[in-house]
């Protein structure tokens, strides 16, 4: 008899456990009208610094709810991210901050890792982003798993006085083609090389140029894009850039920036937040810098692309998940919050109703007198939406060792991306 009751006893507790395990697993949700408690927020640089910069006024909307934000190096937070997440929430925070191009890697891993905001009302702000922006946070159910920070829609970055000194009108650059003619004329009148590309490391240039023909690496229903067409010729464009000497390989971050500092090219195709480094980089070269759209394949053709970007995700292992959705939807949906980054960081906002902000339609002073942030406003909304997947870094990069072999290797771009795009199927095989 006492075995027996010793027995139910265990049953007893291991049923308890695993109830225990469950509550941990899934969090709790908390009053979503009158939010309170303690949160904690991870976040990565200037990302951090901005959120920290946002708790103040969040908590005079909700002064019962404790805001504390982390900041880690970005790879190490993925890392505790995916640790966490594999031990079904252990040691994860309320709110975290991850780049677009990761998300659909971690839904696809852990498809009930997070919170789906749209069933707390966020879906109520889904014209309040542009559609590519939109797209890239929600699952392929079409759940809204993350809310909208930070866009990076590219332009073209490039040095006044070397364009001066070449005779070369900016305006008069429209397409790829013109872009390489005019890079000739300044290497000769300035021996600056064009554009910096980590060629071995860093395929940038080349998915810009697939995603302003409206492709990426997958198109919507998960088939490899690398031997179509626009692959092909945007290839071939950075290759001719490359044999013409325009090409100036650069090595990891610090070393486009120094490029850019020192004059050795004179132009940086990148997203729009790169003129915060810029500036904070090259001060004494105030007034030589200036910004052009993208050219594109044909005079008419789209010139738009978006180079970074990233979101907030509620972990669903979240102690207060009521808590968690009202910072990420006050620091997303609110005006001065979303404002706070770019005034401090040149962190360009996803809201667009922050584009009617008149930092937006100022000139400035560092780049030529140009309202710089107002031409990109201006056309965020045509940035062409693209698919995101899992398989987004595998493409990546696979296509960075397919560049470095084209490029340094001499390798013909047809074969190369033939090649390219069976390696790719291989690994997503595996």
């Amino acid at each position: 008899m006492k075995k027996y009751l010793s027995f139910i006893m265990v049953l007893l507790l291991l049923v308890v456990s695993a109830c225990s395990n469950k509550t941990d697993e899934q969090g709790s949700n908390g009053d979503f009208d009158n939010p309170s408690g303690k949160i904690t927020v991870w976040g990565w640089d200037v990302a951090a610094e901005t959120m920290k910069l946002a708790v103040e006024n969040f908590q005079k909307k909700y002064p019962d709810v404790e805001v504390t934000v982390e900041d880690f190096n970005s790879s190490d937070l993925y890392e505790k991210l995916t640790v966490g997440l594999a031990a079904r929430g252990s040691g994860l925070p309320d709110v975290i901050l991850m780049e677009d191009e990761r998300i659909p890697g971690y839904i696809n891993q852990f498809p009930e890792g997070f919170m789906k905001l749209n069933e707390h009302g966020y879906d109520q702000y889904k014209d309040s982003f542009n559609p590519a922006k939109m797209a890239s946070v929600q699952n392929k159910d079409g759940d809204i798993i993350a809310a909208p920070w930070d866009i990076g829609p590219a332009v073209m970055f490039y040095r006044v006085d070397f364009f001066e000194k070449a005779n070369v009108d900016p305006d008069s650059i429209k397409t790829w083609d013109d872009y390489i003619e005019a890079g000739k004329k300044i290497k000769e009148a300035t021996g600056a090389q064009l554009l910096p590309i980590d060629i071995a490391k860093y395929d940038g240039v080349f998915h810009m140029m697939l995603q302003q023909q409206g492709l990426s690496y997958f198109d919507a229903e998960g088939n490899i894009n690398l031997q179509s067409e626009e692959a092909v010729q945007a290839m071939k464009a950075i290759k001719k850039m490359h044999e013409e000497d325009l090409v100036f390989n650069n090595d990891g971050w610090d070393g486009i920036v120094t490029a850019t500092v020192n004059g050795a090219v004179a132009t940086v195709p990148y997203g729009i937040w790169y003129a915060g480094t810029i500036m904070d980089q090259a001060p004494d070269l105030a007034g030589n810098w200036d910004v052009f759209y993208l050219p594109s394949f044909k005079e008419e053709g789209i010139r738009y692309a978006n180079v970074g970007g990233s979101s907030l995700l509620v972990p669903s292992s979240s102690k207060n998940q009521s808590a968690a959705y009202a910072f990420v939807e006050y620091f997303t949906t609110n005006v001065d919050a979303q404002l706070v980054g770019f005034e401090k960081f040149g962190l360009f906002p996803s809201l667009n109703s922050t584009y009617d902000s008149p930092i937006f339609t100022a000139e400035s002073e560092y780049f030529n007198k140009s309202a710089i942030f107002k031409k990109v406003s201006d056309i965020v909304d045509q940035v062409p939406e693209i698919p995101l997947n899992e398989n987004f870094a595998r493409g990546s990069k696979v296509m960075s060792n397919t560049q470095a072999s084209i490029l340094l290797e001499n390798k013909e771009v047809e074969s190369a991306l033939q090649d390219a795009s069976k390696q790719l199927e291989n690994e997503i095989k595996k």
